[in-house]
């Protein structure tokens, strides 16, 4: 057995996340916007309302939640599926605490704010890293799955409060976000940044990206969108996920790698 063959040998995937590559980000931007759209469609057509909406949501996400914490390992159709209930689920959340109990955008986004930083803290102090390379155990997960959560809640509220409290506009305001995570990157490749840092910053700024950029497709020309609508919008993004997903479960360009010794070790954790 030559070098090379014996080194592939001794590689096998474990990680429950995707290697964080240009697909990821494009996925994540795709699953934010629909977060936006579809939780304005589904609050307006199920019948539910928003908090009855809220609550179907957040049952759809345990079943999805549950499929990807059995999974053995990093399953693209799985993970992202959680990424986009998440994503609904976390801008509901966020909605309802604005619209229906007025909560002001600058008190919700100041609460999730902190409990993200304090998920973020109590990660750490259990288990040393925040890194998503060093997703392997249930623990990390469920910290790694809470911290998202907390992500879309806030970057939801955030969002909002630039682009519709402190009249920004939709447009201008994904050109703000979308520059910021463009700095972020910078400082990370030539300024010498730390990469985990870097990868919550950057994470968390998608997430008012994606809303401001599927605001301004769905919302009304009056309002300052394009007016396509939630259904198109959501079907348009939905369809660009789809794919991307398709391509990834084909290629597995984005599933980590690691020793063989570790698999059974952290499988068995």
């Amino acid at each position: 057995m030559n070098v090379e063959a014996a080194k592939a040998k001794t590689l096998t995937v474990v990680s429950k996340v995707p290697e964080v590559t240009i697909f990821f980000w494009i996925i994540k931007i795709f699953a934010t916007t629909i977060g936006e759209t579809a939780a304005d469609y589904l609050a307006t057509n199920l019948g539910f309302g928003l908090t009855g909406t809220t609550w179907v949501m957040t049952g759809v996400l345990v079943v999805v939640l549950a499929a990807q914490f059995r999974a053995r390992r990093y399953i693209p159709g799985i993970y992202w599926l959680v990424v986009v209930v998440l994503s609904i689920v976390g801008t509901l959340v966020t909605d309802n605490l604005t619209d229906k109990y007025n909560i002001a955008l600058t008190t919700t986004t100041a609460i999730f704010a902190l409990a993200l930083a304090v998920t973020f803290l109590v990660w750490y102090r259990v288990e040393r890293t925040l890194s998503i390379h060093s997703i392997y155990t249930p623990r990390r997960e469920a910290f790694y799955w809470l911290a998202i959560l907390f992500t879309f809640a806030l970057g939801t509220a955030a969002g909002d409060l630039i682009a519709e409290r402190y009249d920004v506009g939709y447009w201008k305001a994904a050109l703000l976000f979308g520059g910021a995570i463009a700095l972020i990157t910078v400082a990370w490749r030539w300024w010498h940044l730390n990469a985990i840092l870097a990868f919550w910053m950057a994470y968390i700024l998608t997430r008012p990206l994606g809303a401001s950029i599927g605001d301004y497709l769905s919302q009304p020309k009056a309002d300052g969108g394009l007016g396509l609508g939630t259904t198109t919008t959501s079907l348009i993004f939905l369809a660009g996920i789809i794919a991307v997903v398709i391509y990834l479960t084909r290629t597995k360009k984005d599933q980590i790698t690691a020793p063989a010794g570790v698999e059974q070790h952290m499988l068995d954790a």
